[in-house]
């Protein structure tokens, strides 16, 4: 990534150029990113293609002012991170849902080094942490997210959960961007796939968080106030202009019925 993309990756998300790679600057970066870009899967229900390469990556996040899932977020953010300073490894991960563990590279996330020691960084599952989480040590770490706590499993992968239920399972071991191309296929085309059956688009605001499930509008403010409607169809696309600025020439259509939002942490 060159210094312009970089600035404009930074104007993007509202930042400014931290002075150092240090604590302070990785939270404010994980912080502004979450309020900026928006977790979504619209590519997957408006037929476009998902490119798991930086420049697409960048193309989409910060030329077309798009949003993504995990891949996309961290990958595109791992990039950031890397222009800035960070020592920045990716790491596959496996989610708790209600049928068990999911598959291998089902989720992306990121480990980052600095003079203190390793983060989990991660902007890229919906509804998480808002600031990065410390990866050296098993004590319970609060966050204006929810109650966070990182074990080690006997096998050497990390269990991550919140509020006291498991939200992911880390492995250790750093990957490339291309590694998670066969789950990127999965969670795409597979008719088990949690982002086949939903359709959203979720934003952290500084009050609470903004969601676009299908037609359903779900603005949650302080304290967990939750104020839900459905949109008429002349409503959606504007919608997604003001709450995403998000523009669409048409509506993204769910491909698979289901229950949207249910199945894991990533509902947004």
């Amino acid at each position: 990534m060159d210094e312009a993309t970089a600035d404009a990756y930074l104007r993007r998300i509202s930042a400014d150029r931290p002075g150092a790679p240090d604590d302070e600057a990785l939270r404010a970066l994980q912080l502004r990113h979450l309020r900026a870009v928006p977790f979504e899967n619209l590519a997957i229900h408006l037929g476009e293609e998902i490119v798991l390469a930086e420049q697409p990556l960048l193309d989409k996040i910060v030329e077309a002012g798009r949003g993504g899932f995990c891949y996309e977020l961290n990958g595109a953010f791992a990039a950031l991170l890397r222009a800035l300073g960070y020592e920045v490894e990716l790491l596959s991960a496996r989610v708790f849902g209600p049928e068990g563990i999911g598959i291998p590279y089902d989720h992306l996330a990121l480990r980052v080094r600095t003079s203190t020691g390793s983060w989990l960084v991660d902007v890229g599952f919906g509804r998480h942490s808002h600031h990065p989480l410390r990866l050296d040590g098993d004590a319970e770490q609060m966050d204006p997210g929810g109650r966070f706590r990182i074990v080690e499993t006997g096998e050497g992968d990390l269990d991550v959960s919140r509020d006291g239920e498991p939200q992911y399972r880390l492995e250790q071991r750093p990957r490339e961007l291309a590694d998670f191309e066969a789950g990127c296929w999965w969670q795409r085309t597979s008719p088990r796939s949690h982002f086949r059956r939903s359709l959203v688009c979720s934003r952290l605001t500084e009050t609470g968080r903004v969601t676009l499930s299908g037609r359903t509008l779900v603005l949650t403010g302080a304290e967990g106030v939750r104020e839900e409607r459905e949109l008429s169809a002349a409503e959606v696309l504007p919608a997604y202009r003001t709450h995403f600025g998000i523009v669409l020439d048409r509506e993204p259509v769910l491909v698979l019925e289901g229950r949207a939002g249910e199945e894991d942490g990533r509902e947004g």
